[in-house]
């Protein structure tokens, strides 16, 4: 069972988790952001059942997701977009993973925003290229976390930043196109 810490200083305007999907490993991030202020609120892996079947774990990811949905109640999930791998079938079993994300995200009905990689990683730590001990090292300082988040919960929680950022910067050309 999940728990859902307080924010620490009033309502968020905006709540957002951070979808790293992966048919063995899902890490997942939630922010919050209220003016420029920025909360961390929790986040974590959800591992599948290696023995299982791919049925099974994705059945897994779903059940888990769905918890972390019910507990932290995001108004908007960032996920990351399909990229081509070297690896067919690698690439196949991640197509699964994001369908399962993607359906309970809409089941949900939390809107739905898609960033690739190289987008998060150059959002984060600068540079389109930067290796994952680098994206997790950069979230750990940027929001005041005692350790670096395993690798997946890193992702997912920069995933929550780019998009935390970019709708900051949507609302704000918004306002001045008024």
């Amino acid at each position: 069972m999940l728990t859902v810490p307080g924010q620490g200083g009033g309502a968020a305007e905006l709540r957002a988790i951070g979808i790293d999907p992966g048919t063995r490993r899902l890490g997942w991030g939630v922010l919050a952001r209220q003016g420029s202020r920025l909360w961390h609120l929790g986040h974590g892996v959800i591992a599948a059942p290696p023995e299982g079947s791919l049925a099974d774990r994705l059945l897994a990811i779903d059940e888990g997701l769905a918890e972390v949905l019910a507990a932290y109640r995001p108004a908007a999930g960032a996920v990351e977009s399909i990229f081509f791998a070297k690896n067919a079938q690698s690439a196949s079993k991640l197509g699964h993973a994001r369908g399962v994300v993607l359906l309970r995200l809409r089941r949900a009905a939390v809107p739905i925003y898609e960033y690739s990689p190289a987008l998060v990683k150059r959002a984060v730590v600068g540079r389109g290229r930067a290796e994952k001990r680098q994206v997790s090292l950069v979230v750990a300082a940027v929001l005041g976390l005692r350790e670096p988040p395993p690798p997946d919960a890193a992702d997912a929680l920069a995933l929550g930043l780019t998009h935390l950022n970019c709708a900051g910067f949507a609302a704000a050309l918004a306002r001045a196109g008024r």
